[in-house]
């Protein structure tokens, strides 16, 4: 026993000297590949690096310090020379939706219900802290309504669809731009035709499918490159184009490149972000999903979202029942929806269409045992950050049954008038009124300060990140812009009061990445989010990152918030390639414990090989 103890001892300096070399060539290796040069394979992850500022907690909102993540809020403060740049081929990261993540982290998803398509955000310790750089090439994107029709190619360098969908017109490959005709799998003719056929199936005037105002909101799933509601728009109705990041992945790339509406988004297990009877049509052409799966659970996600008297619009070989499978499928179909209550308003050739009942009665005079199942009482189907689906029927509040329907005024009125829906926030129509004049203020004077820089038409995709009543963006109402009106999860559920309003939006939590490629808005717009973010705990540091992400070269991020934030933030405007415009004083407002200010950003377009070019 005694010699193998001391033959145990003279190795273990051996042992430990070799431990030691192998760490120190670790090092080395991780420090000289993420020395924030620009072009490197950078891949650093967040949790580190922040620390090492002072940022940023672990995810739970709470470091077991009182110390604001902001810092002092002094402006002598060491300011940051740099980020870390990205390798290239991570140039269209999602984090959120990152194919690479799911196998890295062996999740274990059912491929059959899509959950590899929903949304699976890295852990803290694998958070990307670098900045995603634009691909070669790179263009300020063409401005709209042109961009509707035509787009760099080098901005999405990407003609697999092209190639795919040839004899279905989805879209052309010309050179250096990509062309999109207007097309689709089941319209090779033109959206606009296929579009004003559907009104006339409806009866609607004139062929309108806006129906007088009265059809204002639609849902586009598995839109392909979104030409539908790309041409819906001329026709006073906003569509939220539905995609996943899937085989044809960059569809939705494609369509916000083109200045469209568009969210990643899919029908697989969890509720879609979107509240209760916020949709007069839902609409799909095409788009291979399997309605019949778990009972009709995704009918029914779509009869949680349509509004009383809403439509789907279907369009589809089973619509039309070629041959014994798709004959087999249009009458199990059939036959969910009769159970559902939905009735059918008109078939004709490869489309069906689909109307929800107007109030209860159909409902509670179906055979005992029906199923699908009306919902539980306590089923909030308002409900929706990480909710799973449930295969039930979501009745209407007594109030909005005896209505008969939603009570909103038509397009463009309803921008303006106060929706029933706020009694369920305790909303006086008052207070709903104040805040549209408010905002409208606000806004003016935002645009009187980006006067100096904004050129006509070169802002089309807005995003407000922390949308409230949608008073932002009813603002905006006389310019050609469309505004993605983003509603916290843990907050009071306003995202239903901006679909009342003809608006449309989306629920999200700031302490992740965002469900849209890098690159696809014009116009962030952050009110108080940072002040949220403090509340909270997470990192301040990965909410740049991820504004960044998401800003298009050149363009434009409004911050208002609290001073010492502000300060803050201009310490990181250099290491972001961001340049500040102007920070003014904000109004003073009764919602703040402190006076607000306003600090307005303008993204560079700089090039991954370090160089930077002027932002025109």
């Amino acid at each position: 026993m005694r010699g193998r103890n001391d033959g145990g001892q003279s190795k273990r300096p051996v042992v430990l000297f070799c431990v030691m070399v192998v760490c120190l060539c670790l090092l080395f290796l991780y420090f000289s590949g993420s020395n924030g040069q620009a072009g490197s394979a950078a891949l650093e992850y967040g949790t580190k690096f922040s620390r090492s500022l002072g940022w940023g907690s672990d995810g739970d909102g709470d470091d077991g310090s009182d110390e604001s993540i902001f810092g002092t809020g002094d402006a002598n403060d060491v300011k940051l020379k740099s980020f870390p740049v990205c390798d290239d081929r991570h140039s269209e990261l999602i984090p959120c939706l990152d194919r690479n993540l799911i196998y890295q982290m062996r999740l274990k998803l059912d491929l059959n219900l899509m959950e590899h398509y929903e949304r699976h955000c890295p852990p803290p310790e694998r958070r990307f802290n670098c900045l995603i750089p634009p691909p070669h090439g790179y263009k300020v994107p063409i401005k709209w309504p042109k961009s509707r029709d035509i787009v760099w190619k080098a901005n999405i360098p990407h003609t697999h669809l092209a190639k795919e969908k040839s004899d279905q017109n989805w879209m052309i490959d010309a050179g250096e731009k990509i062309k999109f005709p207007g097309g689709g799998t089941h319209f090779h003719h033109g959206a606009d035709k296929y579009i004003s056929s559907i009104a006339n199936m409806l009866n609607f005037k004139d062929n309108i499918i806006n129906n007088e105002g009265m059809l204002r909101t639609v849902l586009d799933v598995g839109c392909g490159v979104a030409s539908f509601g790309g041409y819906l728009l001329s026709l006073n109705v906003i569509a939220m184009s539905l995609a996943p990041n899937d085989v044809h992945q960059n569809q939705i790339q494609f369509a916000l490149e083109r200045g469209i509406p568009a969210y990643l988004g899919v029908l697989g297990t969890k509720r879609l972000p979107y509240p209760s009877r916020s949709f007069e049509l839902a609409h799909c052409s095409r788009c291979r999903i399997d309605w019949l799966q778990r009972d009709g659970i995704l009918m029914l996600e779509l009869d949680r979202l349509l509004r009383p008297g809403g439509y789907f619009a279907y369009s589809s070989p089973e619509a039309y029942a070629q041959d014994e499978e798709d004959r087999r499928i249009w009458k199990e179909m059939s036959s969910l929806a009769e159970r559902m209550c939905w009735k059918i308003a008109e078939k004709k050739n490869q489309t069906v269409i689909w109307v929800k009942p107007l109030n209860n009665d159909c409902y509670r005079s179906r055979p005992r045992g029906t199923n699908p199942p009306l919902c539980k009482s306590g089923d909030d189907p308002d409900s929706v950050w990480g909710v799973t689906m449930e295969a039930c029927i979501t009745p209407y509040p007594e109030q909005m049954h005896r209505d008969g329907g939603s009570g909103l005024a038509p397009w463009p009125a309803r921008l303006t008038t106060p929706p029933p829906r706020l009694a369920d926030l305790y909303v006086t129509a008052d207070a709903f009124e104040k805040d549209t004049e408010m905002w409208q203020q606000r806004v003016d004077n935002y645009w009187n300060l980006l006067r100096p820089k904004v050129k006509p038409e070169s802002i089309r995709n807005i995003m407000d990140m922390k949308a409230n009543f949608g008073s932002f963006a009813a603002a905006l109402k006389e310019k050609d812009v469309w505004v993605m009106n983003a509603v916290s999860h843990d907050g009071p559920n306003t995202l239903k009061i901006i679909y009342d309003r003809g608006l449309i939006g989306s629920t999200h939590d700031w302490c992740e990445a965002f469900s849209t490629y890098p690159r696809t808005y014009d116009l962030l717009h952050a009110w108080t989010v940072f002040t949220d973010l403090e509340k909270r705990g997470c990192s301040a540091e990965d909410l740049l990152l991820e504004m960044d992400r998401i800003l298009r070269p050149t363009g434009f991020l409004i911050v208002r918030d609290k001073a010492p934030i502000i300060v803050f933030i201009k310490k990181y405007l250099n290491a972001l390639h961001w340049e500040a415009v102007t920070v003014v004083d904000g109004e003073s407002s009764p919602e703040s414990e402190e006076n607000e200010m306003i600090l307005i950003i303008r993204k560079k377009l700089w090039l991954p090989e370090g160089g930077s070019q002027d932002s025109t």
